[in-house]
């Protein structure tokens, strides 16, 4: 199974009670990493209401993944 280094923004890092983690998967998109995230930490939000990064680019949630790459969930972030 690859290794994906994963980083959390904002309530996905609280949520998951870490902001970075190096996983093994069987998921090969985006998407279904996102899904097996969300089962294992409860994620609230959907994929639909985030963008996702592979390598320091925004992708699309079909995406797919190999070994090494680097995901970033990244939700709605609110401020001013």
């Amino acid at each position: 199974m690859p290794r994906i280094e994963l980083e959390y923004f904002a309530q996905l890092g609280e949520q998951a009670g870490r902001r970075v983690e190096t996983r093994e998967t069987s998921e090969t998109t985006a998407a279904a990493l996102y899904e097996e995230l969300r089962a294992a930490y409860g994620f609230a939000l959907p994929a639909g209401q985030m963008r996702v990064a592979v390598n320091a680019a925004f992708r699309p949630w079909t995406q797919s993944l190999k070994e090494g790459d680097h995901v970033v969930f990244i939700p709605p972030v609110s401020g001013g």
